[in-house]
């Protein structure tokens, strides 16, 4: 028979001087081993590794920085007004000031900086349509994803609905003695399904070689994930009783419906050169 969790963790690993929150190491431990992967592809490919750091430069801040301004719109916009500062440094100023490390980051917000900063690299350094880097560097983000959503986990945020059931995990942080849903682990274990099916297409197949296939592969199966997930999730914002779909789900709908559009695109830009 199962049994809920209790889960109850520190912020993380205090060394005296300096406590080394889990969220943060998270998104190192994701950041390192996408520069790891993309080296190995990189190598693969015959690209210099000075390419691969400018590469790792962009992609940083287009995710941190997208993640962030993603999550300030589309749950939290109040900030703009009452906040300003907080919305792109590691602090509250109202209504006094604490310092909060980076909180509220966006995966939507997160896809379109890091399609943003693919397009400039592709431009000013590597020279290649966007979409041949965006197929590559999708291998190390679908990996950095599965950290991501345990460090949510660690931090007891985007916590999923109650069970209603001895199944489940008792977030005590935020004083319940209740069973959740791990909705967090869901996603990371799905994100580590995807990137074990994106490692092998590019290893293994020449799906790789089709301008932008993988990248739309990616797309439509990620977005379908979240979609999917959302069910076990409490919504991040104030949502109508009567709204079919939560706020997440909407920002994901499109989304899938363009990684589709992909998908389409490259095969039928594969079957034109064919005939070519």
């Amino acid at each position: 028979m199962l049994h809920s969790i209790t889960w109850d963790p520190s912020i993380g690993i205090d060394l005296g001087f300096l406590t080394i929150r889990y969220y943060s190491l998270m998104f190192l431990i994701a950041f390192g081993s996408g520069w790891y992967i993309t080296k190995k592809m990189y190598e693969r490919e015959g690209l210099s590794e000075k390419k691969l750091d400018s590469l790792f430069a962009y992609v940083v801040v287009g995710t941190l920085l997208g993640a962030r301004l993603g999550h300030v719109i589309f749950y939290q916009a109040e900030l703009f007004i009452e906040d300003p500062l907080s919305i792109l440094l590691p602090a509250r100023f109202v209504p006094e000031f604490e310092f909060t490390g980076f909180q509220g980051l966006a995966s939507h917000g997160a896809t379109i900086g890091i399609f943003i900063a693919a397009f400039l690299y592709s431009k000013k350094i590597l020279q290649k349509h966007v979409f041949w880097i965006l197929d590559r560097i999708v291998v190390p983000v679908s990996f950095g994803a599965i950290f991501v959503r345990i460090g949510n986990f660690l931090n007891s945020e985007i916590i999923g609905k109650p069970t209603n059931s001895d199944f489940g995990v008792v977030f005590v942080q935020l004083g319940e003695d209740f069973a959740r849903h791990p909705a967090q682990l869901y996603e990371a274990a799905c994100y580590a399904l995807l990137f074990v099916f994106l490692y092998f297409l590019y290893w293994k197949t020449e799906i790789r070689k089709k301008l932008g296939l993988t990248f739309g592969i990616f797309f439509s199966i990620l977005w379908i994930i979240r979609f999917i997930v959302e069910y076990a999730k409490e919504p991040q914002v104030a949502e109508r009783a009567d709204w079919l779909f939560n706020t997440g789900q909407l920002l994901s709908l499109p989304f899938i419906v363009i990684g589709f559009g992909i998908v389409s695109w490259s095969l039928q830009r594969d079957k034109k050169k064919q005939i070519q």
